[in-house]
């Protein structure tokens, strides 16, 4: 406990010689000391798992307060899944859910007012909030899970500086090609193991006079998204992880030669007349096209495959049957050679917090450990979530399209890294980036594009 007190009172030193006072200062001064007492999940069978927790004592009365972007009616799963905390420690869990979470959450950090724990989206917000001096480093018991359920990749990103600051919370795949289990059946058809067998049955099934591929990258102001993520899966497969790592932070050229022929690999397929873009149009189509439309002509049997995240479960109509003998489901994106394991391209969420009172550092060891991930998953009846954590029993997962990510994100020859678009300043990754793959699709070259995105990164 003493080490999170010296914690504490190097943030407020900080805060107060910047001119501002940390939100609930005043309160913490009682919040930060240890709460002593009966740790109240002792002799309770349910908290049995749980005695890391029994370090911090008897926190009736005690409230913490959590910021996400995780609203109504998402929210109850998350708000069920406190209960055994609640159980467990006696505090209570005061959730606000918003959908201007990231715009706000950087304000509410600057003003002085920062939430107890916020769920940050992306490695690149922690590392603008811990720049900041308001982020706590992670407690002990928050280390030592995550060293336990966790892989180093995911360490890595829920760190400034090789100093843990937050632990991983839900995650997603990116990497997965949806299909049609009963189409793939009825034709003969089998699910590819590598690369080269997902371009035999691709040229296999164009000769079937059938497009084997269709997309949409289209989504507002956002368009082109979906394309950069196809780079990326490619990417990781054909250039490496370390490759990529370096292109993500810039130390080599977005143009650099591995990228130009990483992006001309995706061409083979998304700038392929015979290949796309079923039951929609040419390849142009692409671009105008929703994202939320583009796997849709598989239910109709004239396109076969659409890449795209594991959450595209939720886009397919009422009535669907998403399994792996329904009417649509999904395979990992195959691997291009064995030289770099099983890349995983995807996303998730940080815990992180902005106190250290023993309430909030409870609830953050609570939120990493096996036993939150497997109440999580029991507490979403409708799916749609899924963890990295090891300890997770996938046959908690409801869906099955969730039960598959959680079995690849615990494959121990995973290779785990997040999207590097969410990962770039922000002129590149969420400008640039996107408009020169919706330019590329309609007609530009990989070279042309890729310089002329590498010309918008910022110099600073």
């Amino acid at each position: 406990m003493a080490l999170r007190n010296r914690r504490r009172m190097a943030l407020v030193a900080a805060a107060v010689s910047a001119g501002l006072v940390l939100a609930g200062c005043a309160d913490d001064d009682e919040g930060g000391e240890a709460a002593g007492g009966t740790w109240p999940g002792e002799d309770k069978a349910e908290c049995e798992d749980l005695e890391q927790l029994a370090e911090f004592g008897d926190l009736s009365g005690r409230e913490v307060g959590v910021y996400t972007s995780i609203v109504a009616p998402e929210d109850k799963p998350q708000i069920d899944s406190y209960k055994l905390f609640t159980t467990c420690t006696g505090a209570e869990v005061k959730y606000e859910g918003s959908k201007e979470f990231e715009a706000q959450l950087p304000v509410r950090v600057q003003a002085g007012n920062p939430p107890d724990i916020a769920f940050v989206p992306q490695p690149g917000l922690l590392k603008t909030l811990v720049a900041t001096g308001k982020v706590v480093e992670a407690p002990d018991t928050v280390s030592d899970n995550v060293d336990e359920f966790f892989g180093e990749d995911w360490r890595a990103y829920g760190s400034v500086d090789d100093t843990l600051y937050a632990a991983p919370l839900g995650a997603n795949v990116k990497s997965f090609v949806w299909y049609s289990p009963t189409m793939f059946s009825e034709n003969g058809w089998t699910v590819p193991e590598t690369w080269d067998d997902m371009i035999a049955l691709s040229d296999t099934i164009a000769a079937a006079g059938i497009k084997p591929w269709c997309a949409g990258i289209e989504s507002g102001e956002a368009t082109g998204w979906p394309a950069t993520d196809w780079l990326e899966d490619v990417l990781l497969r054909t250039a490496g992880p370390d490759a990529y790592d370096d292109w993500v932070n810039h130390e080599i050229p977005f143009n650099d030669p591995q990228v130009v022929e990483g992006l001309d690999q995706v061409g083979e397929i998304l700038k392929n007349d015979e290949y796309v873009n079923g039951g929609i149009g040419d390849v142009k189509s692409i671009a105008t096209t929703a994202f939320q439309d583009g796997g849709l002509p598989i239910l109709d049997g004239k396109c076969a495959m659409h890449r795209q995240a594991g959450f595209y479960a939720a886009n397919w109509p009422e009535g669907t049957v998403v399994a792996e003998d329904g009417d649509a489901f999904a395979f990992y994106l195959p691997t291009v050679s064995d030289e770099f394991g099983r890349p995983v391209l995807g996303g998730g969420e940080f815990t992180t917090a902005f106190s250290d009172a023993p309430e909030v550092a409870a609830l953050q060891t609570y939120l990493s450990t096996d036993v939150w991930a497997n109440e999580k998953a029991k507490n979403t009846p409708a799916g749609g979530w899924v963890s990295a954590n090891t300890g997770l029993d996938v046959a908690n997962l409801v869906s099955p399209i969730d039960q598959l990510s959680g079995e690849i994100l615990q494959d121990p020859e995973a290779v785990f890294r997040f999207d590097g678009s969410d990962q770039m300043p922000g002129e590149v990754g969420a400008n640039s980036f996107w408009k020169g793959m919706t330019a590329w699709i309609t007609g530009e070259d990989s070279e042309t594009v890729l310089s002329q995105i590498e010309d918008s990164w910022p110099s600073s």
